[in-house]
């Protein structure tokens, strides 16, 4: 038997024979292993931010923290001041200003649970969609039941899905395999709300589209396409489920820009795209009512980008929408429009 093993501080041993009946051997203790987290070279990174990282806290966030304490502290100051200040001049307006702080203090307080929970909502959507993206890689049957249990709760307020929300429970005990469970709750729950959502964004390109050519101001059009691209965010994500408040849509409209810009916006393949190009339509349109197609062309791409963010399941079982889904009556319309207008 030969002892194989070599450390590191000394020259390895030599081999020796030996019997296992000896009685003269005397075997030697096991060495220690040695201790490579001590040779460990620290992160400078990691150390300069470990102070606040260990309490589970960003800089960032310290920041914002303290602000935000900083600015209730003098909120609370300034309140208490203007109380005291008009008690001082008279008992009435003292109890006044009490009565009309305590409201302002417990409608500020509604309000700010309104738009938490409109935040939770939407982080709620973005789980139940990654889980699900999990569900379908790992083939996990665990996590799918999850993911359809929770489809069932979100989709709980929709009447016209009951008895599509019915079957799925009689088919949750049925299904083995994870991915198929949630492909069988994605085609249960969600081809009439998605045909929703289309129809939505299909009208939203439209109105877009026939305001833009008959506006006679570039103000007018741009706040008519900013309003109408909000509403049709905020109504595509209550539709799924979202219903986010004020900073909900704040956080919404970023994770939208956020997709057109990682998908590259206008994609340059799509065949209604190609159809513009290709046949020089664009060209042959008038100037107002070229602009009126282009600008219903990006909201139609706006509104799908809202799907895909507010969906809460990716599309697997399903198509996804194309722009022309949703866009193509805007050309037909277009030309109408310009061979019944005077020369």
């Amino acid at each position: 038997m030969t002892d194989d093993r070599v450390s590191p501080q000394r020259p390895p041993r030599r081999p020796q024979v030996f019997r296992l009946d000896d009685r003269d051997l005397t075997l030697a203790p096991p060495e220690p292993e040695p201790d490579d987290s001590s040779a460990a070279i620290p992160d400078p990174a990691r150390k300069r931010s470990g102070a606040v990282s260990r309490f589970g806290m960003t800089l960032g966030g310290l920041f914002w923290t303290a602000a935000g304490g900083v600015a209730s502290l003098a909120a609370y100051v300034g309140l208490s001041r203007l109380v005291s200040d008009l008690y001082a001049q008279s008992p009435v307006l003292g109890y006044v200003g009490l009565a009309a702080t305590a409201v302002l203090v417990l409608v500020g307080a509604v309000l700010l649970g309104r738009e938490v929970a409109g935040l939770a909502r939407l982080a709620h959507l973005d789980r139940v969609r990654d889980k699900a993206a999990s569900a379908i890689a790992q083939d996990d049957r665990a996590l799918a039941e999850a993911v359809a249990r929770d489809m069932l709760r979100l989709t709980a307020d929709q009447p016209p899905l009951t008895r599509a929300r019915a079957d799925l429970r009689g088919h949750l005990a049925g299904i083995i395999d994870g991915a198929d469970l949630v492909r069988l709750t994605e085609r249960t729950l969600l081809p009439a709300l998605d045909a929703r959502a289309r129809q939505m964004v299909s009208e939203a390109a439209r109105n877009v589209s026939v305001v833009t050519a008959v506006s006679p101001r570039a103000l007018v059009d741009l706040v008519f396409v900013l309003y109408t691209a909000v509403s049709l965010m905020r109504r595509l994500a209550q539709l799924y489920g979202g219903r986010p408040g004020a900073l909900g849509m704040v956080r919404l409209v970023r994770h939208v820009l956020g997709h057109l810009a990682i998908t590259g916006g206008m994609a340059a393949g799509d065949t209604l795209v190609q159809q513009i190009i290709g046949q020089g339509l664009a060209a042959r349109l008038s100037a107002k009512l070229g602009e009126g197609v282009v600008n219903g062309l990006l909201t139609a791409r706006l509104g799908l980008a809202a799907i895909a963010v507010t969906r809460p399941l990716p599309f697997t079982a399903l198509p996804a929408p194309r722009l022309a889904d949703v866009a193509t009556g805007l050309l037909r319309k277009a030309e109408e429009d310009e061979a019944a207008s005077p020369r």
